[in-house]
C-alpha cells in the first residue's frame, strides 16, 4: 500500500533519552511493524548541498506482529536483526479516537449545505421575475440549476464571460445555484470570484479587464525579471514541502496572463463570495489519472470548491485550506500552506502546460527560441508533434536551458517528464467498505478496470496525479451529476471548435456505465454539419434525469442580427458579425492566448447574443424543472 512510513535513529543514542516515535498504522493493511538495521555512511561528496550522512541498505531485519500486542499496555520487545544484533523497543498500541481531519461520506459539506439554504431564497425570487409568476415558488420546490463551461483555453474563458453576461441581462444569473468549469472556463470563474459580489454588479467591468489582459502582449511573461520571480516562487513552494513540476511553472504563467501581477488569492478566500448565497456556488474540475493509463481509460473526477477538495467517487474530501498537506488514514500528519490559486489554475488548465513552445509561437510571434540571451539549447524531449488530449502522460514537452543564477531551477521545470501535478494523497491509508463496488462511481464490472482490484484504488497510492478535466470529458458534467446536488437543469456551454456534441455523448456513456439518469442524446446529420444555437434534451417521464440545455459555439443568426429580432443595417455592423468561429484561419485556436481587440469583442458578443436569442427555450426549461408534473413533456428538441 505504498512506501512505508520510516523513522531512522542511531543505536548509540544517549542513555536515558530514547527516541520516541508515533506510527499511524492501519492494522488490516499493515499488520506488522518492521525494524531494519542499516549502516551509517559519511557522504563523500562535498559542497553546501551535501547530506551529512546517509544510510545504507538493510543489514538485518526483524519485526513485531501488531496482533500480538495488547491495546493500551506498554510492552518491552526485543527484535532480532541477525548476526547477533538485536534492538530493544518499548511499544504501546492505542486505538485512534476522535474526529478525522477530513470529511468521509457522500453528503454535502456543511459550508455547501448552508450556502444552499441561503441561495434558494434568491433563486425563488429570481424565478418569480423571470417566469412572471404571481408569487415566489416555495423553497422546497425551487429547482437546482447548474451552469457548466467547457474547456478551450482563452476561447472558453472569453466566451464564458459573454454567456454569463447574457444570463445576467435576462435576470437568469440569480436563478443559478452552481457554476462549474473545466480548463479555460475555470480561469474566467476563478477571476470573477475575486469580487465577493461579482454577480450583483454589471459584468461589463470584468469583461473590460479580461479584454485588457487577453489583448496584451505576453512577451513580458518570459522577461528576466519574471523568470527570477518564477524561480523564487517555485523555490518557496518547494521549501514548503510541495513537489514542483512543469504544471506549477505553467500556473505562474497563467497568473501573468490573467493578472500581470502576483495574485495572493487562495481558493478558500472564495468562501466570502458564497457566505450569504449571493453568487452561484463555484465548482472547479480536475481529474486524477495514472501515469501508465490513458485518461480515457482511467480518470477520477476531483472537485475544488471554496470549502472542500475531494473525490465524489470515494466520498473523501479535505478542507480546502488543507489541500496540499500530508494525510494518512484521515489524520493530518504534516500541515503545509494552502497553495495560491494560480497553482490550482495551472492544474485545472494543465492540458496546455506541455506545449509552452507552441503557446509562445502563437502569442508572441516566436517560440522560446527568442530567449537567445538566456538559452543554450531547446530540445524536444518527447517525440509527439501535437497535443494528445486523451493521454496526459504522453504530451509534447520542451527542454529549456537558460543561463544565469536561476538556470538550474528552470531546467528542472522544463525537463519534467509528466504534465500532471503531483500532490500528497489525502485519501492514503483509508480502508474502503468491502462493498465499494456497489457504488455507482465504480465501473468494476469491467474486468480490466483498476476499480476491479482493491489494491489499485487511489487510497492505496502515495500520490495524486491531477490534470485538466478535459482529458476525460471536456465539461464538468460528472460533478454536476453528483446525486446529493440534485441538479434539475443544466445549462451546458460548449466552446469547442469541433464535435459540438461530444461532451454530451461522453457524459451519456459515463452515466450509462454508472446507472446515473441522463437524457438520451440524439441529433440529426444536419445538426452535426450545422449546429443550432441551443438544444433541449430531456428524458420523458423520468423526473430524476436533469434537463439539459446545450449551447454550442456557433455563429448562426448573430451574423445578421445586432440583437434578437434586430437586423444589422450598416456595412460596418455586417462586417463585425460576419466571421467564422471555426476554420483554418481562426484566431480562436486552442494555443492562441492573445487576441486582437476586435476578435475578443466578437467572441464575447456572440456568446452573449446566443443566450439572449434563446430566452424562450431557457424559460421553458425552467418551467419544466419547476413543475415535476410536467416531466412527461421533457422531450428533447
Amino acid at each position: 500500500c505504498g512506501q512505508p512510513h520510516r523513522h531512522t535513529f542511531p543505536l548509540d543514542h544517549p542513555p536515558g533519552l530514547p527516541p520516541t516515535f508515533t506510527f499511524h498504522v492501519n492494522p488490516v493493511l499493515s499488520p506488522r511493524l518492521d525494524v531494519e538495521l542499516g549502516e551509517k555512511l559519511t557522504a563523500l561528496q562535498g559542497g553546501p548541498n551535501a547530506e551529512p550522512e546517509t544510510w545504507s541498505s538493510k543489514q538485518g531485519k526483524g519485526g513485531i506482529p501488531l496482533s500480538s500486542l495488547p491495546v493500551g499496555q506498554e510492552e518491552q520487545c526485543s527484535v532480532a536483526l541477525g548476526e547477533g544484533q538485536e534492538v530493544a523497543l518499548s511499544v504501546k498500541v492505542e486505538m485512534s479516537s476522535g474526529d478525522l481531519d477530513l470529511h468521509l461520506g457522500f453528503d454535502l459539506s456543511d459550508g455547501e449545505q448552508e450556502f444552499l439554504d441561503k441561495r434558494k431564497q434568491i433563486v425563488s425570487k429570481a424565478l418569480q421575475q423571470v417566469l412572471g409568476l404571481s408569487e415566489a415558488p416555495d423553497i422546497g420546490q425551487v429547482p437546482v440549476v447548474a451552469v457548466l463551461g467547457s474547456g478551450g483555453g482563452t476561447r472558453a474563458m472569453s466566451s464564458l464571460y459573454g454567456s454569463l453576461a447574457g444570463l445576467q441581462e435576462l435576470g437568469l444569473l440569480d436563478a443559478v445555484t452552481y457554476l462549474s468549469g473545466v480548463s479555460g472556463s475555470t480561469w474566467c470563474i476563478s477571476t470573477l470570484y475575486k469580487d465577493p459580489a461579482w454577480s450583483q454588479v454589471a459584468l461589463q467591468g470584468p469583461i473590460e479587464r479580461a479584454q485588457a489582459r487577453v489583448c496584451s502582449s505576453k512577451l513580458g511573461a518570459m522577461s528576466t525579471e519574471q523568470l527570477q520571480y518564477y524561480t523564487q516562487e517555485l523555490g518557496v513552494r518547494e521549501r514548503n514541502g510541495h513537489s514542483v513540476s512543469l504544471v506549477d511553472f505553467w500556473g505562474l504563467l497563467v497568473e501573468y496572463f490573467l493578472y500581470q501581477e502576483e495574485n495572493p488569492a487562495k481558493l478558500s478566500d472564495q468562501q466570502e463570495a458564497v457566505s450569504q448565497g449571493q453568487n452561484p456556488y463555484p465548482i472547479y474540475a480536475a481529474v486524477n489519472v495514472r501515469t501508465n493509463i490513458s485518461g480515457e481509460d482511467f480518470a477520477e473526477w476531483c472537485e475544488f470548491t471554496p470549502y472542500e477538495v475531494g473525490f465524489p467517487k470515494y466520498g473523501a474530501y479535505v478542507p480546502t485550506e488543507l489541500f496540499g498537506s500530508e494525510f494518512f488514514m484521515g489524520r493530518l500528519l504534516q500541515l503545509r500552506p494552502e497553495p495560491r490559486i494560480c497553482y490550482l489554475q495551472g492544474v485545472w488548465g494543465s492540458a496546455f502546460a506541455a506545449s509552452l513552445d507552441e503557446i509562445f509561437l502563437k502569442t508572441a510571434g516566436s517560440s522560446l527560441g527568442f530567449l537567445e540571451g538566456y538559452r543554450r539549447s531547446v530540445d524536444v524531449t518527447d517525440d509527439f508533434q501535437e497535443l494528445q488530449l486523451h493521454d496526459p502522460t504522453r504530451l509534447h514537452t520542451r527542454l529549456f536551458t537558460p543561463q544565469g543564477p536561476f538556470s538550474q531551477a528552470v531546467l528542472d521545470i522544463f525537463t519534467s517528464r509528466l504534465t500532471s501535478a503531483q500532490n500528497f494523497n489525502f485519501t492514503q491509508g483509508l480502508c474502503l467498505h468491502k462493498d465499494y463496488v456497489a457504488g455507482r462511481e465504480f465501473v468494476a464490472w469491467k474486468d480490466t478496470h483498476p476499480d476491479a482490484f482493491p489494491n489499485q484504488l487511489t487510497p492505496m497510492r502515495d500520490c495524486l496525479y491531477l490534470v485538466d478535466g478535459g482529458f476525460a470529458i471536456n465539461s464538468p458534467f460528472p460533478l454536476a451529476l453528483v446525486p446529493q446536488r440534485a441538479v434539475d437543469l443544466i445549462l451546458s456551454f460548449d466552446y469547442s471548435l469541433d464535435a459540438p456534441f461530444e461532451v454530451l455523448q461522453k457524459t451519456e456513456e459515463y452515466c450509462q456505465d454508472r446507472g446515473i439518469p441522463f437524457p438520451r442524446i440524439e441529433v440529426g446529420p444536419g445538426d452535426l454539419e450545422e449546429p443550432r444555437e441551443c438544444y433541449l434534451f430531456a428524458k420523458a417521464n423520468d423526473p430524476r434525469s436533469p434537463i439539459v440545455l446545450h449551447f454550442p459555439l456557433v455563429n448562426r443568426t448573430f451574423r445578421a442580427h445586432l440583437a434578437p429580432g434586430v437586423e444589422r443595417q450598416t456595412a460596418e455592423e455586417r462586417a463585425f458579425g460576419d466571421f467564422v468561429v471555426n476554420g483554418p484561419e481562426t484566431p480562436y485556436g486552442m494555443m492562441n492566448f492573445t487576441y486582437e481587440p476586435r476578435d475578443f469583442d466578437r467572441l464575447v458578443a456572440l456568446s452573449r447574443y446566443n443566450v439572449l436569442n434563446n430566452v424562450e427555450t431557457v424559460r421553458r426549461a425552467l418551467q419544466l424543472a419547476l413543475d415535476p408534473r410536467q416531466a412527461g413533456e421533457r422531450a428533447g428538441g
